[in-house]
């Protein structure tokens, strides 16, 4: 893995409880050295810090995902919730504020780690149509329509989810939970956010959807 953070005690603390879970652990303490080693060390996933010199975190994320699609663990000392949001916007898999155990760090990397292990199999069969929606679960593609929708990996998955269950409403909660995994810790904006711009991507009318539908006082569900 590749931990980037710029504040000593932070590498130093996270690396060697790392090691001892077991990882082998890259370090950089500055944006442009992330980027260098994340395309010569080819790490399995990335702890990014969103406070860095040279280039910021937010930088460092798109320059990695342009290269390759690593799962990416986002840290941070700032706990407004709009940084929560940019990052999970961006398509990190999950996030982690300022000061935090280092127990708790390696919870959240294993649980990506194996929700990206649950979405890289290729056994998968035909796209679903649902409604307007393809979603092509082994290519990891959805088309409105017929026009390939760009989006992030946390989009496609909450999609994914609603898609499955036509008609039933699940509460944000349980949302955070299958998409988000049970070691997720945000709260349900996060959800509020991502259904959003969903709606942005595959309504004709985002502002009156027809198809991600808010069940007030619980959550949302999809109609085809």
């Amino acid at each position: 893995m590749l931990l980037v953070d710029d504040e000593e005690i932070v590498r130093d603390v996270l690396s060697r409880y790392l090691e001892r879970e077991g990882f082998r652990v890259d370090i950089a303490s500055d944006g442009e050295t992330a980027v260098e080693l994340a395309e010569r060390c080819r790490p399995d996933i990335v702890v990014l810090d969103l406070m860095l010199p040279k280039l910021d975190g937010l930088e460092v994320f798109r320059r990695i995902r342009i290269e390759r699609d690593l799962p990416i663990l986002m840290l941070t000392a700032k706990s407004e919730e709009i940084d929560r949001v940019v990052g999970l916007e961006l398509g990190a898999d999950d996030y982690v504020t300022k000061p935090f155990s280092p127990r708790e760090v390696v919870a959240r990397i294993r649980a990506v780690l194996r929700r990206r292990a649950r979405s890289s199999g290729d056994t998968y069969g035909e796209p679903i149509v649902v409604g307007p929606l393809e979603i092509d679960s082994g290519r990891r593609e959805v088309r409105c329509e017929g026009t390939l929708i760009p989006l992030t990996r946390k989009e496609f998955d909450l999609l994914e989810l609603l898609t499955s269950h036509p008609g039933r409403a699940f509460r944000r909660f349980e949302l955070l939970e299958q998409v988000w995994d049970s070691a997720w810790h945000g709260d349900s904006s996060t959800v509020t956010v991502h259904v959003r711009r969903l709606r942005e991507k595959i309504e004709p009318d985002p502002s009156d959807p027809r198809h991600i539908l808010t069940v007030w006082g619980v959550g949302y569900r999809f109609e085809p």
